[in-house]
């Protein structure tokens, strides 16, 4: 299977690793994945310690590998996620006072210096945004498609659902158009080594993606509707409950995390 690009997930790829793989966590319930998701995300909101945010994070990684799944694909996915950290909690680390490490440098604006406090607060902020993440990677790379779209069809509103289930299924269709330029591109002699040399070029491909996006789209509801599509995506297959033991955990999650809010954020005395 080809990809774009080892930085940016591949949808292909993280069906291919659901539909045909079996692992521990592919026996898992995917409402409780769900639930897990939520309770990670209020977790890392609630959470102020750079200790507790780093065992997350850990503890998440180890779930990773359990469920069986390339660590080296996950580096590679990370740079989205890294650079959106860089360019928000990049400059937070230079404004954060405290004990600047290694001396301050000296600038027409004044003196500018990454201190202690600013380091942790970048750490902070890196672990929140890699647990989540991690865990929504891994929920995704485990749950069948069929249980992805019942799931979005019972927590959605229509015709939110229908989007999504359409923008998801379309996705395929324009990773493949994208593919097929830039192979094109490249036969042809291009080099897209460089963005600012080739804006152009990278312009061009982005203009026939979207024409052909159109195209395609235009295909695909004449196609839809051929086949009596009315605004209605029917799902078939169902969803059951999560089993007493999944479901003592994902509420054990909400309790903990409530608890330690309560009682290390807010200073709530039991």
């Amino acid at each position: 299977m080809t990809t774009l690009s080892n930085h940016v997930p591949d949808p292909r790829l993280i069906t291919a690793f659901a539909e045909r793989r079996e692992g521990p966590l592919h026996r898992v319930n995917p409402w409780t994945k769900v639930g897990i998701v939520g309770a990670l995300v209020l977790a890392v909101t609630v959470a102020d310690r750079l200790v507790l945010l780093a065992g997350l994070y850990g503890a998440v990684l180890i779930v990773y590998g359990i469920a069986g799944l390339p660590f080296g694909r996950l580096v590679g996915w990370y740079t989205l996620p890294l650079l959106f950290i860089v360019s928000v909690a990049g400059p937070l680390a230079f404004l954060e006072p405290g004990t600047p490490i290694g001396g301050a440098l000296s600038t027409p604006v004044g003196e500018l210096s990454v201190t202690w406090a600013g380091l942790a607060l970048f750490g902070e902020l890196s672990f929140r945004s890699l647990t989540v993440v991690t865990f929504t990677l891994t929920a995704s790379m485990t749950t069948k498609y069929t249980d992805v779209a019942y799931m979005l069809g019972r927590l959605l509103p229509r015709p939110i659902d229908q989007i999504a289930l359409l923008t998801y299924r379309f996705t395929f269709v324009m990773i493949e158009t994208l593919e097929d330029l830039v192979k094109a591109a490249l036969s042809r002699g291009a080099n897209l080594s460089e963005f600012w040399s080739n804006k152009r070029l990278y312009g061009r491909i982005l203009g026939m993606t979207m024409l052909s996006a159109i195209e395609g789209s235009e295909r695909l509801v004449k196609s839809m509707e051929s086949r009596g599509y009315n605004g209605d995506i029917t799902l078939y297959g169902d969803v059951s409950r999560p089993p007493v033991v999944e479901l003592a955990v994902v509420v054990g999650a909400y309790v903990a995390v409530v608890g330690y809010a309560a009682v290390a954020v807010y200073g709530v005395r039991v």
